[in-house]
């Protein structure tokens, strides 16, 4: 037998003969995300409120996961889409018929604009009736919402 090892000139070796792997992309999305967008859209729709949570904390980042209770999304990677539960309290008088629409129209739109993701369900649980307070109503000191009582001092630097 011949042992002498042929030599192979790299050079001569057509590189389109190689078939590569297509490359994988993938992103995960946390709840944290889910939860921050759908505060952000909720906190634009009047006349509900989330549970457990208040707006201003979840849009500045300043509350803990407990106060997201009212949001829950479960996303299938396989499909690229997502499942959403929303839990709200909605101000008395209001249809709920409609509210439910509008917040799942608005929350499927940023969902899919912002994560790119298809929004496969949007569940949305009614937990409570809440009061609608009217601005006039809130402060029963009158219209011009002063609660602070006259003050008939006058001023002086002297202590």
């Amino acid at each position: 037998m011949n042992d002498k090892k042929s030599k192979i000139d790299i050079r001569s070796i057509d590189t389109k003969e190689f078939e590569l792997p297509e490359t994988l992309f993938s992103r995960d999305i946390e709840n944290k995300v889910f939860q921050g967008i759908i505060s952000h859209t909720l906190a634009d729709i009047e006349g509900i409120s989330l549970v457990g949570g208040n707006f201003i904390d979840n849009i500045f980042g300043r509350s803990g996961p407990e106060s997201n209770k009212g949001i829950s999304a479960s996303q299938d990677s396989e499909r690229s889409s997502v499942n959403i539960n929303i839990k709200v309290n909605i101000c008395y008088g209001l249809s709920i018929p409609e509210k439910a629409e509008e917040i799942q129209t608005k929350v499927a739109e940023a969902i899919t604009l912002l994560t790119g993701l298809h929004v496969a369900s949007i569940h949305t649980i009614f937990e409570n009736v809440i009061a609608a307070d009217p601005v006039g109503k809130q402060n029963p000191s009158g219209a011009n919402g002063n609660n602070q009582a006259p003050i008939n001092e006058e001023y002086s630097d002297e202590f």
